[in-house]
């Protein structure tokens, strides 16, 4: 029995990198067996925990200071793999494709679809992406406004006060002339 080597017909077989990417293989390759074997429900579960360790990385990534996403498995009536508040993955019917979803005011709506976990992946490092953008931009603080523009309705309303006033004062002036004459 000889070693095999590093050139000739071996190259042309894919071999796994890392352990972490042979880990994942074996994991899909168990969940489309127990999606026969055992409970549906429990290979939803295990397809969710797949997905869920794929999105390492991407939420290595993100900040601590961010605290829009609380990622995690839900063993409900329907297991869901959140991602935050509004957004989580859930199985499709025939639990094999993966359906990432939003709620909105307007509704749900599926934001990918797929079998493929890393097509699920980057939907879901866009969104990720987006949601932190929008954190962004709400957390920008406009600028307050200049005096000079706050000066101006002062003044003209100082201007009007004014106005009346001594309107007012010459109106009660010329009453006062105008009876004291009468009475001559």
């Amino acid at each position: 029995m000889s070693e095999p080597q590093n050139g000739g017909s071996n190259a042309s077989q894919p071999r796994p990198v890392r352990l972490r990417d042979a880990l994942w293989k074996a994991r899909i390759e168990a969940a489309d067996r127990t999606g026969v074997v055992v409970d549906l429900r429990d290979a939803e579960v295990a397809r969710l925990e797949i997905l869920n360790d794929a999105l390492d990385p991407l939420f290595a990534e993100v900040p601590e200071q961010v605290d829009l996403f609380d990622r995690g498995v839900s063993q409900g009536e329907t297991p869901r793999l959140w991602i935050d508040v509004v957004a989580h993955i859930v199985m499709g019917r025939d639990k094999r494709m993966y359906r990432f979803v939003q709620d909105t005011r307007f509704g749900r709506i599926v934001l990918a679809e797929s079998h493929d976990v890393p097509v699920i992946v980057d939907a879901v490092t866009d969104y990720v992406a987006r949601r932190m953008i929008e954190r962004e931009h709400a957390m920008v603080v406009t600028p307050e406004p200049k005096p000079a523009a706050a000066k101006k309705p002062r003044r003209s309303r100082a201007w009007t006060f004014l106005l009346g006033f001594i309107l007012g004062a010459l109106a009660l002036f010329g009453l006062a002339l105008f009876a004291s004459l009468r009475s001559m």
